[in-house]
C-alpha cells in the first residue's frame, strides 16, 4: 500500500493506492513551519483512524508546504512514523510536488498561488531553482493570504468603495476589532485566516475595484518570481492551487502582456502527484 500526500497550510489531500484500488481522504494541512511533531502525529492520528491499516503502508510520499529543510522534513517524517511504523516515509517541499504534478518530467516553470505562494525552475526532474519564499509576513505575493491582507488594509484605510464596504460588512459581520483580535491575538496562525477572505474576491470578481487588486497581486507575484528564472520566457508556466485556478483569466491576462507562456493550471495536484508516483521507479 502507498499513500501520496498532498498538504497546504489549510488542507491536506491523501491518496491510498494499492492493488484492491485507491481512495482519497482530506484532512487539515499540515506545515512544520507552524506545527510540532506531537501536534501532527495527534491530528493526523484522528483524522485517518479507521480509514485505513496502518500496518500494510509500505510507503508515504508527503510533499508539505514548509518543508525545506532537513530539521522540518524530519519533524514531519518522524510523525508520520510514528502512525506508520512499516512504512518508507519520503517527506520533501510542495515544491516539488507542484513540479512534478504540473510538470511531469519536463521542464518549466511551476508557481503555486493557495494559502502561501511559491515558484521553482525545474529540469525535469528536479528543482534546479527557487527564489526564495518569505512568508506570509514578508512575502507570499500572490496567495491567498496576500490578498487577504490587500483587502483588510483596503478596508480598514477606508479605501473600499462605498458598496464594497456595505459588502464587506455583510461578509464579515465581527467588524475591525474582531478581525485585529484574529490576527494578532489568537494562538492560531493567522495565514490560514486571512486567506479565508478570498471568497469575498471569487464573489465580487466583477467590481473593478476587486480586479485591481487581483490584477496586482499576481503582477507582483510574476514579476518577483516567475521572471527571475532562466529561460523563463521559453518555458511553459504552470499554477499550482485554488487561488490560480479559480482567477486563471487574470493571471493569464499578466503572463500573456509579458509575452510569457500559461501552462496547466491545477487546482488540486493530487491525481497528478498519483499518476506520477505510480508510473515511477520510485514505487517499483
Amino acid at each position: 500500500m502507498i499513500i501520496v500526500v498532498d498538504s497546504g497550510s489549510s488542507k491536506a489531500d491523501w491518496r491510498i493506492m494499492s492493488e484492491r484500488g485507491s481512495f482519497s481522504v482530506s484532512t487539515m494541512g499540515f506545515n512544520p513551519v507552524f506545527h510540532s511533531e506531537g501536534y501532527i502525529y495527534e491530528e493526523a492520528s484522528k483524522a485517518l483512524e479507521g480509514k485505513l491499516p496502518h500496518a500494510e503502508v509500505q510507503q508515504v510520499f508527503f510533499y508539505c508546504a514548509g518543508g525545506w529543510d532537513l530539521g522540518r522534513k524530519s519533524t514531519v517524517a518522524r510523525a508520520l512514523g510514528r502512525i506508520f511504523p512499516n512504512a518508507d516515509i519520503m517527506v520533501d517541499h510542495d515544491l516539488l510536488g507542484a513540479a512534478r504534478a504540473a510538470c511531469g518530467r519536463e521542464p518549466g516553470v511551476a508557481c503555486i498561488l493557495g494559502t502561501g505562494s511559491n515558484s521553482c525552475l525545474y529540469d525535469g526532474e528536479e528543482v534546479v531553482d527557487n527564489i526564495t519564499n518569505l512568508g506570509y509576513l514578508l512575502g507570499d505575493e500572490g496567495s491567498g493570504t496576500f490578498l487577504g491582507k490587500k483587502l483588510i488594509r483596503a478596508y480598514f484605510y477606508r479605501e473600499l468603495p462605498k458598496d464594497l464596504a456595505l459588502l464587506f460588512d455583510e461578509f464579515y459581520p465581527g467588524g475591525t476589532q474582531a478581525i485585529l483580535d484574529r490576527v494578532y491575538n489568537n494562538d492560531e496562525p493567522s495565514n490560514v485566516f486571512l486567506a479565508s477572505f478570498v471568497p469575498f474576491f471569487a464573489r465580487h470578481r466583477d467590481h473593478i475595484f476587486i480586479q485591481k487588486l487581483l490584477y496586482g497581486a499576481f503582477e507582483e507575484f510574476v514579476d518577483r518570481h516567475v521572471r527571475k528564472y532562466r529561460n523563463h520566457t521559453s518555458l511553459p508556466i504552470h499554477f499550482i492551487g485554488s487561488v490560480a485556478y479559480h482567477f486563471q483569466d487574470f493571471v493569464r491576462v499578466v503572463l500573456e502582456e509579458r509575452a510569457l507562456q500559461p501552462g496547466n493550471f491545477i487546482q488540486k495536484p493530487i491525481d497528478n502527484l498519483a499518476a506520477f508516483h505510480q508510473s515511477s521507479s520510485l514505487v517499483n
